[in-house]
C-alpha cells in the first residue's frame, strides 16, 4: 500500500510518501534568506514535521541526500546533525547545486531528501 501526506496541489509535489516499510521525503526546506546554520535547522524541522504525520522521528532517518548552494558548508551541517540526531546518524552524500527556487546569496541555501525506516 502506498500512502501520501503533506500534499501540495500547486507543485504537484507529496511531502512525504510512506510505501511498504520505508517512507520517503523530498525537497524539506526551511528558514530560506537565513543564514546557513538557520537553513540546516529549518531543512531538519521540516524533515521532523513530516515524519510526525506518520508518527516517526529524525532517530527513523536511514539516508539522506544533502544538496547545497555551497559544499564548502558541509561542516556547518554535520554540527546540527551532531545536535539533532542523537549518534543515530543516517548514510548520507551532499551534492552542491543551483537551486531554481529564490537562488542567489539571499535565497535557497540547503535542501534535504531523505529515506526513513517505518515498520513498527
Amino acid at each position: 500500500m502506498i500512502e501520501r501526506y503533506d500534499v501540495n496541489e500547486s507543485w504537484v509535489h507529496s511531502g512525504i510518501i510512506k510505501a511498504g516499510d520505508f517512507c520517503f521525503l523530498g525537497y524539506c526546506v526551511g528558514n530560506v534568506g537565513g543564514t546557513i546554520e538557520e537553513q540546516i535547522n529549518g531543512a531538519f524541522d521540516d524533515m521532523e514535521r513530516r515524519l510526525s504525520l506518520v508518527g516517526l522521528t529524525l532517530d527513523n532517518v536511514v539516508q539522506m541526500d544533502c544538496l547545497f548552494r555551497d559544499i564548502w558548508n558541509i561542516p556547518v551541517m554535520e554540527k546540527v546533525i551532531k545536535e539533532r540526531f542523537n549518534g543515530r546518524y543516517p548514510v548520507r552524500k551532499s551534492i552542491q547545486t543551483e537551486f531554481a527556487h529564490k537562488g542567489g546569496n539571499d535565497g535557497l541555501q540547503f535542501q534535504v531528501d531523505g529515506i526513513a525506516y517505518c515498520k513498527t
